[in-house]
């Protein structure tokens, strides 16, 4: 019963937190985006086809075993492989293998962030030096940047091919039936009156994002975790000794059930700049008399 009970509730969560929006938190969970849909080689002895180890240990046997011994399978039902030499491997795509085909140019704040998958450099070869640059340049200009595809690690990608400074940039993007569906995660209805958003609150929340955004400067952010536990390690080295590990900032207490007043969280973020504005005016009139009888 409890096993049912785990399927209906969509989607297992990774992680559980909140968004900070200035004051305000929004808790949230996190869950995979992506699934792997790929051909996966097993590496296989050749004169067995018992499973090969990454150090390349015959699992079945224990021995370790030559390189040359060892070749790619895809596994079948059961026991059964079918075996692909590089050669088969290349001969299944003869122009992919080695070609950036470019399929077509598209502006690139129409790829969504949830397609990015990894980055790439590209250089040129040999005396590739203008036609490398007149590539760049025309990307540049024209505000778009090029889809294609190219074979990597015996697998088909799709790829974005991108201007960024000087460079040429290669990023692998994510087929289409690799991204769920966000059907199951109980995501909220798309527009402000279909939630019972208060126009003083979108206005405030503009606001808040005016005051917070500014130029994207991507060295002003810092990996201070990783520090952080490198000092840890090299202090409890240096002691000999256990050390505890005190968190950087504790995280909010956040009640499922509580009934957030976002309006007055976001004046909060503000400052209160919203509500002293509304204070302001009306003591303006009483200050001026004032002013007029003491001059009198």
């Amino acid at each position: 019963m409890a096993k049912d009970k785990a399927r209906g509730a969509g989607p297992r969560a990774i992680w559980k937190g909140a968004i900070s929006f200035g004051l305000v938190h929004v808790p949230v969970s996190l869950h995979a985006a992506t699934r792997e849909e790929e051909v996966d080689f097993d590496w296989l002895d050749k004169r067995s086809m018992d499973p090969v180890g990454y150090k390349r240990v015959n699992k079945r046997t224990g021995k370790e075993i030559a390189k040359s011994d060892i070749v790619k399978g895809v596994k079948l039902q059961g026991d059964e492989y079918v075996v692909l030499s590089d050669d088969e491997v290349k001969a299944a795509y003869p122009k992919r293998t080695q070609t950036i085909a470019i399929d077509t140019f598209v502006k690139a704040q129409e790829v969504s962030f949830v397609y990015i998958e990894k980055p790439y450099y590209l250089a040129p070869d040999g005396k590739a030096q203008r036609v490398y640059a007149l590539l760049r340049e025309a990307l540049a200009k024209a505000g778009v940047i090029g889809i294609a595809r190219f074979v990597l690690h015996n697998k088909e990608h799709l790829a974005a091919l991108i201007p960024a400074g000087p460079a040429l940039m290669l990023g692998t993007l994510r087929w289409a039936d690799e991204i769920r569906s966000v059907d199951d995660l109980g995501l909220p209805s798309e527009g402000a009156a279909a939630n019972g958003l208060k126009a003083a609150e979108l206005d405030m929340a503009q606001q808040l994002i005016g005051q917070m955004t500014g130029a994207w400067k991507p060295r002003q952010f810092k990996d201070d975790f990783t520090t952080a536990i490198h000092a840890l390690v090299a202090r409890k080295a240096k002691a000999g000794k256990k050390a505890t590990v005190k968190p950087f900032e504790e995280a909010p207490e956040l009640g499922g059930d509580n009934v957030v007043d976002l309006t007055e969280l976001l004046r909060k973020s503000l400052g209160g700049k919203a509500g002293a504005a509304k204070t302001a005016r009306p003591e303006a009139p009483a200050r001026k008399r004032a002013a007029r009888k003491k001059a009198a």
